[in-house]
């Protein structure tokens, strides 16, 4: 028996929650998410009233009615591997478990909505992609705007982020930088002869150790800025004055700086050092005056706060497209091995998105 065969048929007209769960209990580790993404395609394609299109292992789902407006939701199905924790485990409150809060559970509520919705207010696109948890050149989403863009065409895109049912405006941006140090190589009962090059590092860690990293304000949302060593590289043998070392430094920075500028102020913080560029991404400005995302906002009735960290709102905002994230689970618990996510949240987002698409909470 396959691994396809072995996942029970999805309802997606089913409670979100049990959904969820039904979800989370097949592990998704990018590149694994072939079986989940057969089983959620055939579930799709028995809703009458969706077109179900597939690329790979991300399944596309959209309604043709007409509309003046569009509506994409957008949730990846892979997570980071499994620390120990499946399958899920339910209490009183909480479901806990691996991709619960990052993001079976809003792809639970995604599903549900894109059944259950038949004449949505506006016309409905569902994305449900594959390896986002990698490196962006396997990202699902953006091998689907290479080659797809067609499906993806919305007046708003809603990334199902958990946010604990906030709206997170816009999100940082990016960029990793290498710093080397050469020395001269001698054996360290005669270090004198040598010239240490992780010790040539010391200068850019009490730059790091000093740094007051940068606060804006945009469309009401508070960014705050970081700059931090992520990695250290060095050392030949314990009898070795090693000879060369690299640190390697993260900034993240405000939406309204470029990857251009981001990448011009750390030449100012470290003058004089080789920056070399091993990642990079812009960020995505909040956006929130347009009428979509304002309308978005109005129906949540909570404050939008800033995004903290890079997310697939960037891809929409390179192409004009206003962006936001929102959805069920606390961001700080994903990638962890206590991740959980609230059931009042999947319920929450369930009931605030079905409002929001079908109209109602513009009555």
């Amino acid at each position: 028996m396959t691994a396809a065969q072995r996942i029970p048929a999805l309802d997606l007209t089913a409670d979100p929650v049990e959904l969820a769960v039904a979800l989370a209990d097949v592990p998704t580790e990018s590149g694994m998410e072939r079986p989940l993404a057969d089983a959620v395609q055939s579930a799709l394609r028995a809703i009458p009233h969706l077109r179900v299109d597939r690329d790979g292992d991300a399944v596309v789902a959209r309604t043709d009615l007409g509309r003046p407006q569009r509506v994409l939701l957008a949730g990846h199905l892979d997570t980071v591997p499994v620390a120990d924790n499946l399958p899920v485990r339910r209490d009183a409150d909480r479901l806990y478990g691996c991709g619960t809060t990052d993001m079976k559970a809003a792809v639970a509520v995604a599903l549900h909505l894109a059944a259950t919705v038949p004449a949505p207010a506006f016309d409905l696109t569902l994305v449900c992609y594959d390896q986002e948890e990698v490196e962006a050149s396997r990202n699902g989403l953006g091998r689907l705007m290479r080659e797809h863009p067609d499906w993806l065409r919305t007046d708003l895109a809603i990334l199902m982020e958990p946010t604990s049912a906030l709206v997170e405006a816009g999100c940082q941006g990016t960029l990793r930088v290498r710093i080397t140090t050469a020395g001269r190589r001698a054996h360290s009962a005669r270090s004198w002869l040598g010239d240490n090059a992780i010790h040539r590092l010391a200068p850019v860690l009490e730059v790091l150790a000093d740094y007051i990293p940068r606060a804006v304000t945009l469309d009401g949302c508070h960014y705050r800025e970081g700059l931090n060593a992520v990695g250290i590289d060095g050392g030949v043998a314990g009898n070795v004055i090693p000879d060369a070392a690299s640190i390697t430094v993260n900034f993240r920075f405000a939406p309204d700086r470029s990857p251009e500028q981001a990448l011009a102020h750390l030449h100012e913080v470290f003058p004089g050092c080789d920056l070399v560029v091993t990642d990079s991404a812009a960020g995505a400005l909040p956006r929130l005056a347009e009428p979509a995302a304002a309308a978005f906002v109005a129906a949540v009735a909570e404050p939008p706060v800033a995004k903290y960290g890079w997310t697939d709102v960037a891809r929409f905002a390179a192409l004009g497209v206003p962006a936001l994230n929102y959805g069920p689970g606390d961001p700080a618990l994903a990638h962890t091995r206590e991740e959980s996510v609230e059931i009042r949240l999947i319920r929450q987002c369930t009931a605030v998105l079905r409002d929001y698409i079908t109209g109602a909470a513009r009555r």
